[in-house]
């Protein structure tokens, strides 16, 4: 058991997580560089270089330069393994996101030192405070102009509801940038604007060392010492334990395109976040040292290679040691199976592995077993909970233009819903199929995905729509009576389950009034 045991403490398991165009996906381009995985990172805005960024893959994300998909990396630095997911900042993809961070052990948010704290950043924020997970901060694009650090740590502290303690401190910002004091290593380290270099680090022995003043001046030396003296006042000694219980977070400063203040957040990140933690099923806690391997279905990606229509369900180990070709149960149907090729991934290029720890994503070749949420195990009833889906907002009927390829279309659209991307419905007044999403881009993403990768072809037609809502009923005849009523609006999800399209939030609260006795209900698990 040592062996698991040691394994279990290499491994830390994140995701970064952001606002649109906070530069997410560059940072963690820039920590594979550091891991060795990539060579030379793609730099994500350049069209003259026609490399994408590594984590973003799928065709319509390199045309539009965002993250569309949750990306798994995985790779060695020092002596840890990593494992990075990179998430959609796009709010239209945030239930990939919400599902992703069940996933995962700790987060780093990206905040742009302009814009500070935005919308998706707060909800993203709750999610991690409903489960407790431990947060780092990146306060990015520190050598364009933004806002005084100071102004930024007091909007994190208001706005993400969270106690925060700067580990590095910059010097100026913008035009005047000159570096970062690394107050985690008291060490300072001097930007030089560049893509692919790292920048220099001059030994010092204390903040009051002359080699500061010959290096960035005695005014801004002067200035800094000022501002570390205020933030030993102001803010409490850093406390690991704090951190991993998710009431402090660290702040560090850089900037990711230029490759500024990345090592410094890794280095510290590996020796402080939390390795493998326990995970809650339906039955019991899980810990990740038993012997007996468990995980669970945290997202599903149809086509990973286009030309193989293949899919591929991506399991998080919980406990265990995962091993190729042994039999697992597949809690939900009963059945054994083994898995001859599980993969592990770095973006789209996938290895074969043999074995996985606890903390490890591994992609399993799936052909229409798996659904978001399901677990396997070595044999044990358990069930893990916390995957949502929830009440879409959008809504619009899909329509196929092209009668001859209507296999094609049903079977990209079974795929695509597998995905969690979005959720099918059939109207039982008309048998219309029926697409709810939480955002607009969405419908453009499976339309664009249905052409070129099955090549079907649908149109919308736009359904004004409230909310669709799951519902039930411990009484039958109740339940009778409000189908029969509201026959027209009447749908099942693909599991059969009974859900109502209210047309507006008025017609939604007076049936809600009307049939006491029909519970209802905006997520999916209940």
């Amino acid at each position: 058991m040592a062996v698991l045991t040691e394994e279990i403490n290499r491994r830390r398991t994140f995701a970064i997580i952001s606002h649109p165009d906070a530069g997410k996906t560059t940072l963690t381009e820039k920590l594979l560089l550091f891991g060795g995985a990539i060579h030379i990172a793609g730099a994500v805005k350049s069209n003259k270089i026609k490399k994408t960024a590594t984590s973003d893959w799928m065709e319509i994300e390199k045309q539009r330069g965002i993250s569309v998909a949750t990306s798994v990396m995985g790779f060695n630095y020092k002596d840890y393994k990593i494992n990075i997911l990179d998430t959609p900042g796009h709010q239209d993809f945030a239930e990939d996101t919400y599902r992703t961070l069940t996933a995962v052990d700790s987060v780093i948010i990206v905040v742009d030192v302009a814009k500070g704290v935005e919308m998706q950043t707060r909800k993203l924020m709750e999610v991690c405070r409903m489960r407790n997970t431990p947060v780092i901060i990146f306060v990015n694009k520190l050598d364009r102009e933004g806002r005084d650090p100071f102004e930024i740590l007091d909007e994190l502290e208001s706005e993400l509801k969270i106690a925060v303690r700067p580990l590095s401190w910059p010097i100026n910002i913008g035009a005047k940038f000159k570096g970062v004091y690394n107050i985690y290593e008291h060490s300072l380290d001097l930007f030089t604007p560049s893509k692919q270099t790292i920048s220099s680090r001059v030994e010092i022995d204390d903040v009051n060392d002359p080699r500061i003043d010959e290096n960035v001046g005695e005014t801004d030396a002067a200035k800094l010492r000022e501002d570390l003296e205020l933030i030993e006042g102001v803010y409490p000694e850093f406390d690991v334990q704090e951190y991993l219980a998710g009431k402090l977070a660290p702040v560090f400063f850089g900037s990711a395109l230029n490759m500024f203040g990345v090592k410094e957040l890794l280095d510290c990140f590996v020796e402080i976040a939390p390795t493998p933690r326990p995970v809650n099923a339906q039955e019991r806690e899980i810990n990740p040292e038993e012997e007996n391997f468990s995980g669970f279905v945290f997202k599903i990606h149809a086509n990973m290679d286009p030309n193989h229509r293949s899919c591929i369900a991506f399991v998080k180990v919980c406990s265990g040691k995962f091993e190729r070709n042994a039999n697992y149960k597949h809690v939900r149907s009963g059945k054994m199976m083994r898995f001859a090729a599980p993969t592990a991934f770095m973006a789209q290029k996938k290895n074969i592995v043999d074995e996985a720890y606890p903390g490890d994503i591994v992609g399993i070749p799936d052909t229409g077993n798996f659904k978001i949420g399901d677990t396997l195990t070595s044999g044990e009833e358990l069930h893990f909970k916390g995957l949502p889906s929830f009440s879409p907002e959008m809504f619009k009927y899909i329509e196929n233009t092209d009668p001859m390829k209507s296999k094609q279309l049903d079977k990209g659209i079974q795929q695509l819903m597998d995905e969690g991307v979005a959720q099918l419905f059939i109207n039982q007044f008309n048998g219309r199929k029926l697409i709810g999403t939480v955002g607009q881009l969405q419908f453009e993403v499976i339309q664009y995905r249905l052409l070129h990768e099955y090549g079907a072809q649908c149109r919308w037609e736009p359904l004004s729509l409230y909310k669709a809502c799951w519902i039930e009923s411990d009484d039958a005849e109740a339940l009778a009576a409000f189908k029969k009523r509201k026959h027209q609006f009447m749908a099942v999800d693909r599991d059969g389950r009974d859900v109502f399209l209210a047309d507006s939030n008025y017609v939604l609260q007076m049936a809600q009034s009307d049939f006491p006795k029909i519970k209802f209900h905006f997520s999916s698990e209940f």
